[in-house]
């Protein structure tokens, strides 16, 4: 079994990505393809949906930032819903909580002037 699967689905304007598993150091080459992919296809409304999200560690952290300046450069940005506790204590310990937008459930997220809603 694989530690990582992402699936991506569009929501009107917002690419929606859906990591399940662990973002550590040896599936975040993986994340970080599925983000690097949208944003050079020209998608820069982001929502990570973290509800099958176990685990992130600061290099998939670093995945995010290392893309948050491109996508806010073109009037986009990186959205984070659905936070499980644990998830939720690494971004806020790391400051990311004060760096993104975080909602509580993907319809939120998705109705925010972030993602055009």
């Amino acid at each position: 079994m694989a530690d990582l699967s992402i699936a991506v689905r569009q929501a009107g304007e917002v690419a929606v990505v859906l990591p399940a598993g662990f973002i550590n150091a040896h599936t975040v080459r993986d994340f970080e393809a599925a983000l690097e992919g949208l944003v050079q296809g020209g998608q820069y409304r982001i929502l990570i949906n973290c509800r099958d999200l176990s685990y992130i560690s600061s290099a998939g952290l670093g995945a995010i930032m290392g893309l948050i300046e491109t996508v806010r450069e073109h009037g986009g940005d990186i959205l984070l819903s659905n936070l499980q506790d644990n998830v939720f204590a690494i971004f806020d310990t790391l400051g990311f909580t004060q760096l993104y937008r975080v909602f509580p459930d993907e319809s939120q997220a998705l109705a925010s002037p972030e993602a055009g809603g």
